[in-house]
């Protein structure tokens, strides 16, 4: 099917499930530092927005390396997560999720920020004065009218996750069946003489998954936005 070798398969599905873990592991921490931003005026609100937005500025290279002094197996963060809970990210796909998620955050964040900003306070104000607690009126007005956009960021994330080379190569390097994802695969195969055919279908395939990501997400905020309504 579709002529890719088993090797390649691995990769596609590897990319998959990288992507995906690395939205379900951010959202939570995505919608709160959303809301945080959107919402509060504080000391530092600047540092905090700037250190947010730190990955889309800085080389790949350097927050890969950043993540491997952080939970490289030596690193004392890394050694306590290892012998306390099990848990291993370099050179493993864990890892892989980790740089990724680290690297959509800021498209994640931004897109949700955008959409609480855009909900009407007088509708939180008046359910607010009819009795709601905070976390009810979150849970009942904004969470829902900010739900476009957290799909939105969620899809952003998980296409950042999909293209994602130099800080997951970096962090987790490049290993067959483990660490090698798609952008990974397509780097090895231009490497290797008469394996321009395999580059161009995992690259065509990488394409076809995001735009079809793209596609999805604008039917499903229309939706959203139609029920919203």
């Amino acid at each position: 099917m579709l002529g890719l070798s088993p090797d390649e398969w691995t990769a596609v599905r590897l990319s998959l499930r990288v992507a995906t873990w690395a939205v379900i592991v951010s959202l939570p921490a995505g919608i709160a530092v959303a809301l945080l931003l959107a919402r509060r005026e504080f000391w530092g609100k600047s540092v905090v927005n700037g250190l947010v937005h730190l990955p889309l500025v800085l080389p790949p290279v350097v927050t890969g390396y950043a993540l491997l002094l952080l939970f490289g197996r030596t690193a004392p963060l890394g050694r306590l997560l290892d012998e306390t809970f099990g848990l291993v990210f370099a050179f493993r796909w864990t890892g892989a999720a980790l740089a990724c998620a680290i690297m959509g955050f800021p498209l994640m964040v931004r897109a949700i920020r955008l959409s609480i900003e855009a909900v009407d306070r007088k509708l939180e104000d008046a359910a607010a004065t009819l009795g709601a607690n905070p976390g009810w009126v979150f849970a009942t007005i904004t969470l829902p009218l900010t739900l476009p956009g957290i799909l939105a960021g969620m899809i952003l994330s998980f296409a950042k996750a999909l293209g994602e080379f130099g800080a997951t190569i970096t962090f987790v390097s490049n290993i067959p069946g483990e660490t090698q994802t798609l952008p990974s695969a397509i780097y090895t195969l231009t490497q290797i003489p008469g394996a321009e055919t395999a580059a161009l279908r995992l690259s065509l395939i990488s394409v076809a998954i995001s735009m079809a990501a793209l596609l999805a997400s604008e039917v499903l905020a229309r939706r959203l936005m139609v029920r919203l309504r």
